[in-house]
C-alpha cells in the first residue's frame, strides 16, 4: 500500500514560529512518531512526504536507516494543491492510497494496517471516531438552532484511503469546477460519491495546538508503561 504523509503544518495556532511537525514530543520531532508508525506497518510499502522546502533538511535527517522506500514530494501552497502533487508522484503501479495528516502522531501501525486491508477490499475510507459530546448547531449571533442526532456523528479523521485513478478523477473535476475542500472525503461527498468510515480509536488526535501536545504526551507516556 502507498502512503502520502502531509507534512507542511504550519505553528501558527501552537504559537510556534516554524512547522509544529518540527516542535519536540518525548525528546523527538512531533514528525519522527508518525513515521515510526508508517515504517512499522505491515501493509504500508512506500511513503511520499509530501512537505515545504524549508523544511526538507530537518525532516529527511529522520530517515536514517529507513526499510521502506521514502520519496520527499514539494507541497502546493494549499493542501488540495499537495495531495494532487502528492498523486502526481506516486509509482506507476499504485493502485490505492492513504493519505495521513503528520500531525496524527499517536497513529499506530495497527490503524494503518486496518485501513489498507478495508480499502483493498474495495470503496473510500476514512478512518475517523464517533463523536461523545452533544453538538449544536448555532447561527452567527451564537443562538442555538439545532441538535443533531448523535449516533449519526463521527469526527473525520486520517489516514483515508481511496482508488488512485478515482481520487485522480475527482480533483480533475474540483479543478474545473473551483471547488475548494478540506479534506479528500469531502470531495467524494460534493460528488456524491460514497465513502464509510473505519473506528481509529480515541488517541488519534491530531496535535495542533499546546494542549494537544500536553495529551499527545501523556499518551506517549501511557504507552511506553503499557
Amino acid at each position: 500500500m502507498h502512503l502520502l504523509i502531509a507534512a507542511a503544518g504550519s505553528g501558527r495556532r501552537m504559537g510556534a514560529d516554524r512547522n509544529k511537525l518540527l516542535l519536540p514530543l518525548a525528546g523527538r520531532p512531533l514528525i519522527a512518531w508518525t513515521l515510526d508508525a508508517a515504517m512499522e506497518a505491515e501493509q504500508i510499502s512506500w511513503i511520499g512526504l509530501v512537505g515545504q522546502e524549508v523544511d526538507r533538511d530537518e525532516i529527511v535527517s529522520l530517515l536514517d536507516n529507513v526499510q521502506k522506500p521514502v520519496v520527499w514530494i514539494q507541497g502546493g501552497s494549499t493542501r488540495q494543491e499537495s495531495v494532487l502533487r502528492g498523486l502526481d508522484a506516486l509509482p506507476a503501479q499504485a493502485n490505492h492510497v492513504l493519505i495521513h495528516d503528520g500531525a496524527r502522531c499517536l497513529a499506530e501501525p495497527d490503524l494503518f494496517d486496518r485501513c489498507a486491508v478495508a480499502l483493498e477490499q474495495g470503496g473510500a475510507l476514512i478512518a475517523a471516531t464517533p463523536v461523545t459530546d452533544t453538538i449544536k448547531k448555532v447561527n452567527g449571533d451564537g443562538q442555538i438552532l439545532e441538535t443533531p442526532l448523535r449516533a449519526e456523528l463521527w469526527a473525520a479523521q486520517t489516514p483515508q484511503g481511496f482508488a488512485v485513478d478515482q481520487l485522480r478523477q475527482g480533483h480533475a473535476e474540483a479543478l474545473k469546477k473551483g471547488w475548494t475542500v478540506t479534506d479528500d472525503a469531502s470531495l467524494y461527498e460534493r460528488l456524491g460519491w460514497p465513502v464509510r468510515v473505519l473506528d481509529a480509536g480515541p488517541s488519534n488526535i491530531k496535535v495542533t495546538t499546546p494542549f494537544d501536545l500536553t495529551v499527545a504526551k501523556a499518551v506517549l507516556a501511557l504507552r511506553r508503561l503499557g
